[in-house]
């Protein structure tokens, strides 16, 4: 019995914080959408999946009780915590999954998996009185986090080491976001876009464009974000377009754009990452609003510009600036793919998270 315990606690289980399409490998395949990271991340750990779906089926009857309670992140938690004996290893997605997890196994005798966390914004003051009060960083093992501000944070407030929180860059897929994969559509007037809604300061960049001699795109939308969409109620000029984009769209879009603006709100953390690396990925170059939390991507005036938080006039002269220079943007944008090549890619972020966790006792 001891043996088979033990070889049941050799595997991994990772929590996907969403419900996986049934057949999204035949996307992938047919070149519809990027890989997805948590299946290249399975594959790499040998790790089960757990999903809303699978998770409801493991936790049975009390499934719409936790909902109820809690929403599907709850239930997928709980789900985790039932499973855990089985495991010698979670990875759980995100602060919304990894917390409540480590509260249950906080109150839970006997044997406890290593537990690590994707943390992508532990500092909501929130979030942190909760970890303070319950001591909940005792049930979780590491911290991975995409922004050094964000690791600062945890290792100063909880005074851990380097060896509880690591830091590795956000990733793309760069097989499917590269410029050789679509052919960029001509238009009377230079086109520029701006992409996502995570803590996005559209209002500034609205008044930025008004007047000039240009299109842009907004692709106000997200699948994790539960943001609103900062354009909702402000004036939209006539050079300017708000909608939404699937994946294989968006890609479109990138290419038919002279370069990416990325304005943000004052946050900590990675904000905008995602569509960053996919710009880059693209070619493009990228203005960024100059943020703490999203500095681990973009260096000035080598793969992209950044501007002062919430100046449309800073901001307005930096796109008639690249406009004006696209030798320049050219530059900036072959320096974001040779990055994205050489450090950010989907395989470097899979290969780096299974060396790491894969070594783990």
């Amino acid at each position: 019995m001891q043996t088979e315990q033990s070889d049941r606690t050799k595997q991994v289980l990772l929590t996907v914080s969403g419900t996986i399409p049934q057949d999204l490998p035949a996307q992938i395949a047919g070149g519809q959408r990027p890989r997805a990271d948590y299946l290249e991340l399975a594959r790499g750990l040998k790790a089960d999946i757990l999903d809303y779906t699978k998770a409801r089926t493991v936790v049975g009857g009390l499934a719409p009780v936790l909902e109820r309670l809690g929403g599907a992140n709850l239930v997928l938690a709980y789900a985790c915590w039932k499973l855990r004996s089985q495991y010698r290893l979670i990875l759980t997605d995100g602060e919304q999954i990894g917390l409540p997890l480590a509260a249950l196994m906080k109150v839970t005798p006997g044997y406890r998996p290593r537990h690590f966390m994707i943390t992508h914004i532990i500092s909501v003051p929130k979030k942190a009185l909760i970890l303070d009060v319950l001591r909940l960083h005792s049930q979780i093992d590491g911290f991975i986090v995409y922004s050094r501000w964000q690791k600062r944070f945890i290792k100063d407030r909880w005074r851990l080491d380097d060896s509880r929180v690591l830091f590795t860059p956000f990733m793309v897929d760069d097989q499917f976001f590269a410029p050789g994969k679509v052919e960029p559509k001509s238009s009377p007037r230079p086109l520029i876009c701006a992409v996502g809604l995570e803590r996005r300061d559209y209002p500034t960049l609205l008044k930025s464009v008004e007047g000039l001699d240009l299109d842009l795109v907004i692709a106000a939308a997200s699948p994790w974000s539960k943001r609103k969409d900062s354009t909702t109620g402000q004036h939209i000029p006539g050079n300017v377009t708000v909608r939404k984009f699937d994946q294989y769209a968006l890609r479109q879009l990138y290419a038919d754009a002279r370069f990416v603006v990325m304005p943000l709100e004052p946050v900590d953390f990675q904000a905008g990452v995602t569509a960053i690396l996919e710009a880059m990925a693209m070619g493009k170059a990228v203005i960024c609003s100059r943020v703490p939390g999203q500095t681990d991507v973009i260096v000035d005036n080598e793969n992209g510009r950044y501007v002062p938080v919430g100046d449309a006039s800073a901001l307005r002269e930096e796109i008639s600036r690249l406009l004006a220079e696209p030798e320049d943007a050219a530059r900036l944008g072959n320096n974001g793919r040779r990055l994205v090549e050489n450090e950010m890619n989907l395989d470097h972020y899979v290969n780096r998270l299974a060396n790491f966790l894969n070594a783990v006792p």
